[in-house]
Order: C-alpha cells, then structure tokens, then sequence
C-alpha cells in the first residue's frame, strides 16, 4: 500500500471519528448507540491500519466486518460484495438448475435444513442437519445464505462440490453434485389407516395450498375422517401459502402476525369459510420443516386445532429485503418476523411439539430410526415412530369435528 493511501485511509478514519463524536455531542440523542458504534468502529479501523502486524487489505477488513454485523442480526440477513450481488441477479435471471437442498445458518454454521425428495441432493446422500463446510472449494465460515444459494445454483448439467461434516463426525466428507431442473413436488395424499387420511407437503410453493385444498376434499370424499399431516422435510414457498393452506384447517383464531420496526403490523385470521377438513389432525414436524410450514403448524397448535408430533421447527418464517448500495453491492436484511397465535416469534423459537418425538442419529449413539427419504407419492412406514405415535393420538382422539 502506497505511502499517499495510507495517508487517506487514516485522515478518513479520523474524519469519521470526529465527525460522528461532533455529532454525539451535539445532542443527536436519538442515535446515541449508532454515533457510539460508528465512533468504535472508526477508532478500531484505524487501529488496525496503524498496529496490525502486516498492511491489511482493507477492503477485505470491510467486508468482513460487514459479513459480521449483518450475521450477529439473524440467520437470515447477509452481505452480498459488488461482484457477489451482480452475479446473484445473474442467476435469479438465467439460471434453472439446483440442487434441491434448502440452506440456512445456524450458531454461525452453513446447515442442510430439507432436501427435497427425488433431487440431486437426495440421490447424492445430504440430509437435514448435515453442515455445509465448503461450497465450490470456498470455506461457508463468512458465507451468508445468499452467497451459498448463489454457489449452489448453476445451468443444468454442471456440477458443483460441497464438503459436508455430519453429526459425530469430525472430518468433512467431499460431495460432488449435478444440478438440474426440479419439478415442484407435488402433495401425497392417501389412506394411512383405518379411517385415517395422510397428507405429506414437500414444499408450499406457488399453488401448493390450492392443491391442499383438492387433495383433502378427495380423502373426505373416502370417508377418511382423521388426517395425519406432515411437514417434514418442508421448507420452501412464500408465507402466503402457509397462511392459505393453514386456513383450510383452522376455523377460528388467528393464523400468524407479521410485525417489523418499518413493516407495518398484518394480522392473519381464520376464515370459516375457506376451512375444507373438519376432522382431527396429528401435523408432524422436525427440525427440517422451516418458514411457511411453521405458519401451518403454529396456527393448528396454538388454536388447539390438532397435536404438534415431532420435534421442534428449526425456526425461520421472517420476510427478507434486498437493499442495493451505491457501490453495487446490497444487504438481505430481514425486516419482519411472523409470530404464532400466541404471539411468540417463529424465527427466534422455531415451533415446539405438543407431543415430543426425538430422533437420536444413529452417528450420536442411537438407533435408526429416521425414516427413509420418501419419493413422489410414497407413504411413511408406520414403524416411522413419528407417525406410529401420531396414529395411536388420533386413535384416541375423542373431539368433535371443528
């Protein structure tokens, strides 16, 4: 670095140290924590130009505490550089092939959340709660969820590498995987039991609910009168269509509240007319159902509408917003979180179980018992003990029609 940037880098340092301490004491009271942030930030930038041992880029120091700040926020929200957002619009443009693997961050870890069934990620062995370590050979320690998304997509055909550590393990295993054009999964629906009906959502992607709605009105028409739903393994579609398909089974209540410091608050209630399944439910939930699934499950707990059978959500239904920043870069800032009935915040608590199932891997000492990944139209084993548990509750389930 140039004698004459140094010089620049810390007179602009300088200058924003006392042009945020002037602002603080000239009483700008209501950003009294962000002047007392900007007036640290400053004075660690020029520290570190000053004192580090060697000359730092800086430009990588900026992105990097970018990278942390929006990642201290949620695991959603994220820092996207010039050429990562240009390339980010490029593919959400042109771009069709997947993987078929949903992603998100948690405890500062790139994690599988679902794989949708008959995908390359299913046929290549990934599963939920497997750790992303590196994508395309680039470590996902500062990545943010956009950036991984970016990676993972590609033209049809190509392949991508993953290095995947799972649980008990400690060395990360390569994974190479071909992307392609993934149908939306459509819903299974069919006789599980004796006057049972099961229902299995893979995704509550565009359409999803009003297919819900014609795949219960066919069970109903079976004489199937007790429905197991699961929502395991889903975690896709815009919290519109968890709000839509929830209305199909929830007669009174409220849904889900959207709330946000500039969103302004929306109320989502029950709609008795749109409800088409009166009978009791056993919805089954797992760490890999995620944002508009969460919706459904909060609504039919909270309202006391069926039982919770599983495990806890991972917790994600928010609303994201891309912000373009004059350099060409942009922020995903997450503006808006969606509360359950009882109001409590579904990315912050995931959704709890009413009736708790937990499933110990077989790599953390337990048996094998999770259940096999399911294709298109394919039933659960009613060894699953998720599902033989959700079976015997509506067995005993004595309420009367909602």
């Amino acid at each position: 670095m140039s004698r004459f940037t140094k010089i620049a880098v810390v007179s602009l340092s300088l200058l924003t140290f006392c042009y945020v301490g002037l602002g603080y004491m000239l009483g700008k009271t209501d950003d009294d924590k962000a002047y007392r942030s900007l007036t640290v930030y400053g004075e660690v930038l020029q520290r570190v130009q000053e004192d580090y041992v060697d000359e730092p880029n800086l430009s990588n120091v900026t992105a990097g505490s970018l990278h942390g700040l929006l990642e201290s926020l949620d695991p959603f929200s994220g820092y996207l550089s010039p050429r990562e957002y240009a390339d980010f619009k490029e593919k959400q443009k042109n771009t069709r092939g997947e993987i078929g693997a949903t992603v998100a961050k948690r405890f500062g870890y790139l994690v599988i959340v679902s794989i949708l069934p008959d995908s390359p990620a299913e046929k290549a062995g990934l599963r939920s709660g497997d750790i992303v370590e590196e994508i395309a050979e680039f470590t996902t320690r500062e990545m943010s969820v956009g950036q991984a998304n970016s990676l993972l997509a590609g033209a049809p055909g190509t392949t991508v590498k993953v290095a995947l550590v799972r649980r008990g393990k400690t060395e990360p295993q390569p994974v190479t995987l071909t992307r392609a054009v993934i149908a939306v999964p459509h819903i299974t629906a069919d006789k599980i039991d004796d006057g049972v009906g099961y229902v299995r959502i893979p995704s509550l992607q565009a359409g999803a609910a009003a297919e819900l709605r014609d795949k219960l009105q066919q069970l109903d028409r079976q004489g199937l009168r007790k429905l197991v739903l699961d929502l395991r393994e889903c975690a896709r579609g815009p919290a519109s269509e968890g709000i839509a398909a929830a209305q199909l089974l929830v007669s009174s209540g409220t849904i889900a509240t959207l709330k946000g410091q500039t969103v302004s608050r929306q109320e989502f209630d029950a709609a008795p007319d749109k409800v088409v399944w009166h009978g009791p439910i056993a919805v089954l939930i797992s760490p890999s159902t995620s944002g508009a699934a969460e919706i459904v499950a909060a609504a039919v707990g909270d309202n006391h509408r069926g039982d919770l059978v599983g495990e806890r959500t991972f917790g994600a239904a928010s609303e994201q917003k891309i912000i373009p920043l004059e350099d060409g870069a942009a922020l995903v800032l997450t503006v808006a979180y969606y509360y359950t009935p009882e109001n409590k915040s579904i990315l912050e608590n995931g959704v709890v179980p009413t009736a708790e199932v937990a499933i110990t891997p077989p790599e953390l000492g337990g048996e094998d018992l999770a259940p096999a990944p399911l294709g298109f139209n394919q039933l659960p084993s009613k060894d699953d003990p998720i599902v033989h548990r959700a079976l015997d509750i509506l067995k005993n389930d004595t309420r009367k029609a909602a």
